[in-house]
């Protein structure tokens, strides 16, 4: 009875170890494979927002990644694969856009950013190293005082 149980279970654990076969594709050679990889990693999920095609288990990206894999089948190059699927989902499936008018600032910003940090960060020290360098004059009473400190303490011996 244990032995039939133990099977049964194996059985049922065999079944959650299933691969999908749907995300299973044949290749021509290696580095079409790596092409595959390559365009599916590039491509970003309309659902998801924030990961590709190639990491979503989405619908939406099974049908991108089968449809990546046809065009490839058909011959098309991978500007226009790429094309084809922001043609048909926008251009935000592409997490590098192109650098047009709609698009400087977003490339312009960190330039941008970091440009504007540099100029802080120099005008800071800049700054700093002047207001190091200035020695402000002691007024005739401060003088003084320091005088008498100093001619006790080289009468008390200290110096």
């Amino acid at each position: 009875m244990l032995r039939i149980m133990c099977f049964l279970l194996a059985v049922a654990a065999s079944g959650l170890s299933v691969a999908d076969v749907d995300a299973v594709y044949d290749f021509d050679s290696r580095s079409e494979e790596q092409r595959y990889q390559n365009l599916i990693s590039e491509l970003r999920c309309p659902k998801c927002q924030n990961q590709n095609i190639a990491d979503s288990n989405s619908p939406i990206s099974k049908d991108m990644r089968n449809a990546v894999y046809q065009m490839m089948l058909e011959g098309e190059s991978n500007d226009e694969i790429v094309d084809s699927l922001v043609s048909r989902f926008g251009e935000f499936v592409k997490y590098k856009p192109d650098l047009d008018s709609r698009t400087f600032v977003l490339w312009a910003t960190p330039a941008v950013a970091v440009l504007g940090g540099l100029l802080l960060v120099v005008g800071v020290v800049v700054r700093s190293r002047k207001a190091g360098t200035a020695t402000p004059e002691l007024s005739a009473d401060e003088q003084a005082r320091v005088d008498k400190m100093l001619a006790e303490r080289n009468q008390n011996g200290n110096g």
